[in-house]
């Protein structure tokens, strides 16, 4: 019997709504590799990232997006290996980044049930809410281009007019 990465597996839950956690903070938390995640509160999800996430936070955004859409756009190659191999927790913007991604990606996840297709092509498509650019690129550029994509995606997901 193989097992599915972790990675997969949370990507997986969201095909099956009933068995994800219910609150974002547990969610988020479980995209970010944190140990119990189910049971995290805001302010405890809060204390990691301003603490500094683990190196390997990196990994399930990394396996639904692919690493030439996060090491480089969301977090520097070189940023990323001097904290894996000194055995530190990433910067808390490094932190703030991946936590910002991953709730775009939660969302997502959310609304696509799960299908990395149709999570990536959101993420790389241009958008005319966004002005015609991408999504990732937007969320990348900054904390408030992080909200105006989750803006976006609650909107879409909403039936809101744009």
């Amino acid at each position: 019997m193989t097992t599915k990465p972790k990675e997969v597996a949370v990507l997986e839950s969201y095909a099956d709504p009933e068995k994800l956690p219910v609150t974002e903070s547990a969610r988020v938390g479980t995209w970010l590799g944190i140990e119990d995640a189910q049971a995290l509160s805001d302010l405890e999800l809060a204390d990691h990232v301003g603490r500094g996430l683990q190196p390997e936070a990196v990994a399930a955004l990394v396996d639904v997006l692919g690493r030439k859409n996060v090491v480089g756009p969301v977090i520097p190659e070189a940023t990323l290996r001097r904290a894996r191999n000194g055995g530190k927790p990433l910067s808390r913007e490094m932190s703030e980044r991946l936590y910002d991604l991953s709730r775009i990606v939660d969302l997502l996840s959310l609304a696509y049930h799960g299908d990395r297709e149709g999570i990536e092509a959101y993420l790389t498509t241009r958008h005319p809410v966004l002005g015609c650019r991408r999504p990732l690129d937007v969320a990348c550029s900054s904390s408030a281009g992080a909200r105006a994509v989750i803006e976006a995606i609650n909107r879409a997901r909403y039936g809101i007019p744009v």
